[in-house]
């Protein structure tokens, strides 16, 4: 008898150590951060995580490194709440230490913009086929109106409820009281019409995966399509020609916000991002919600940016700047999963907490959208009326950035639907013209044998976006990161991969000279561009147009200069000559 009990006491044991070892080999992570419980609470607001490795002690959560107080947590298992005195705090990184295990950090901001998103329950499919929200709608406010006053006074008389709100666009987001579409529709007319309404925005967004992923089948060799845009050469240059001690130049810290979901911190790619990443003061630190697997799509746009060296992935761009860089942050994050909304309530937020580049590898067509061929657009469709509201909300967002943050810049996939980027009513957000918009087509190698500068070296992405709205084209087909070092990724192509190239560009020439303006980054953008495709007429757009042809003014007014009339191909080198050219011409 005592040898069974002894038996039974040693296999409790062996299983408690069973079940302690395979909590201990899920890694910290923090999957999710969202403002919670009452989104316009700005004094005491509350934080929800979703977290994955928690053991049962209390964990030490940080923010901005000082630990919170523990009177300020609550835990249920994998869930937890922070209240947090906006007085006292600051937007910042957020992880979680325990036991020894340090999670990915993920930006808290501060920021007043937070927008619900529907479950499951609240979402139906529209006469279109396409999921829409059915009780929640953001309702754009008249300038000349007390916003939160006269949306609670909306609320009041239409039996709704204030749940989320965009301020700096007078923009407020109601749950109506409504059982159908019907009830919807009817009751987004009446509010529609009030004296005191700009425009109500409806969401068509159910549980999205990826945006603008292009799903032709890619390049075998994806490794040489950044060499298209001199990716290496732009590194080699910012490491030796900021490095020379015998001219300094100062360099300036830049802030870019992502707009994606999550980023996947077990690739080794991102691994060495955990913790306390500012430590560091010259490096590149990136902050996110971890992702489940390695090939997702906030993964591969971040890694063009800021993936490790030489994991057998990626290749950060930023991230290869690090030896003589200022230290960039990179901030991915969509606030919550309410679609368009969401992602302009967290670009809002992200601006407001020191973002001077925004990354937005995403767009919509609308129902009916034709491509170069005539043939209609399938990808990322929205109906007619979600269009309007979201064109309106779109337009709210770049007026309040021009007069509220004119040095801010916002790099956009130009789209893969093999259609016009630049029609308004068929094409969001890329058909904006506005100097804080750059809109980037992708392009591939081509099969040709000629020199690297040759307009024959590459050529247009068959699914990319065109005409003269386009500022410029970059590779589109890049290798993602992989689950295991050493071990190549997929590969991925689109838009939205050669979008943060862009991006990265931008970002780096403003750490050279932050005085740059938007119209000035696109003017050396395209001054330095090589050419790609054949020359342009200037007549109205054809199908071969890839971007806006290049200009006698962006050649020092050559009228002979064998560039003008061809479209514009990335050079992040070049660019980042002329960025360093600009200083002395500052002065």
């Amino acid at each position: 008898m005592g040898k069974l009990r002894a038996g039974a006491v040693g296999l409790v044991a062996m299983l408690s150590c069973l079940s302690f070892y395979a909590a201990a080999a899920t890694p910290l992570r923090i999957t999710q951060l969202q403002r919670c419980g009452d989104l316009l609470e700005m004094q005491q607001p509350t934080f929800c995580l979703q977290v994955t490795g928690l053991q049962k002690n209390q964990p030490q959560i940080r923010l901005n490194g000082p630990p919170f107080s523990a009177n300020r947590i609550e835990q249920d298992g994998e869930q937890i709440r922070l209240q947090i005195d906006a007085a006292s705090a600051r937007s910042g990184p957020l992880w979680i230490d325990q036991q020894n295990q340090t999670s990915n950090p993920v930006w808290l901001s501060l920021g007043s913009s937070h927008v619900a998103a529907a479950d499951q329950s609240a979402v139906v499919k529209n006469r279109d086929g396409l999921t829409t929200y059915l009780d929640l709608v953001s309702v754009i406010i008249e300038e000349g109106y007390d916003g939160p006053a006269e949306a609670r006074r909306l609320a009041k008389h239409y039996d709704a409820e204030v749940v989320g709100a965009i301020p700096p666009l007078n923009i407020y987001q109601l749950r109506l009281s409504v059982d159908d579409l019907d009830q919807r529709d009817a009751a987004v007319l009446r509010i529609g019409n009030e004296v005191s309404v700009d425009a109500v925005v409806i969401e068509e967004s159910g549980a999205e995966k990826s945006v603008e992923r292009d799903t032709a089948n890619p390049p075998i060799e994806a490794s040489e399509e950044s060499s298209s845009n001199r990716f290496l050469d732009a590194v080699n240059f910012y490491q030796r020609r900021l490095a020379k001690p015998s001219e300094p130049i100062e360099m300036h810290p830049v802030r870019i916000g992502v707009i994606e979901r999550d980023v996947d911190f077990d690739a080794p790619d991102f691994a060495d991002y955990l913790g306390d990443c500012r430590s560091g003061a010259t490096r590149t630190c990136v902050y996110a919600r971890d992702a489940e697997a390695a090939d997702g799509h906030g993964t591969t746009v971040t890694g063009i940016l800021a993936a490790g060296r030489n994991n057998g992935g990626n290749n950060g761009f930023l991230r290869g700047l690090d030896k003589v860089g200022p230290g960039f942050d990179v901030i991915v994050d969509r606030g919550s999963d309410a679609g368009i909304t969401a992602n302009i309530a967290a670009s809002v937020n992200l601006v407001e907490d020191g973002a001077r580049v925004l990354n937005w590898s995403w767009g919509i067509h609308r129902i009916g959208t034709r491509d170069v061929h005539g043939d209609p657009v399938d990808s990322l469709l929205r109906s007619g009326i979600a269009m309007s509201g979201y064109e309106e909300l779109l337009e709210e967002f770049f007026l309040w950035l021009r007069r509220a943050h004119p040095d801010v810049v916002v790099v956009n996939s130009a789209g893969n639907g093999a259609a016009f980027s630049s029609r308004d009513d068929y094409r969001l957000p890329s058909s904006f013209i506005t100097d804080q918009l750059f809109v980037v087509g992708g392009h591939q190698r081509s099969s040709k044998d000629v020199d690297l500068d040759d307009p024959d070296y590459a050529t247009r992405r068959k699914a990319s976006n065109s005409d003269m709205r386009v500022d410029i084209t970059a590779a589109a087909c890049t290798a993602g990161s992989a689950a295991l070092a050493e071990q190549a990724g997929p590969v991925h192509c689109g838009t939205s991969y050669a979008t943060p190239l862009v991006a990265g560009t931008i970002a780096a020439m403003l750490s050279i000279n932050p005085e740059l303006q938007p119209d000035q980054l696109r003017m050396l953008l395209r001054r330095s561009a090589m050419t790609i495709g054949q020359e342009s007429d200037f007549e109205p757009m054809e199908a071969d147009d890839l971007t806006a042809p290049i200009l006698p003014s962006e050649r020092e007014n050559d009228l002979n200069n064998p560039d003008i009339g061809h479209s514009a191909r990335l050079d992040m080198y070049k660019a980042l000559e002329l960025a360093v050219e600009s200083l002395d011409k500052g002065r």
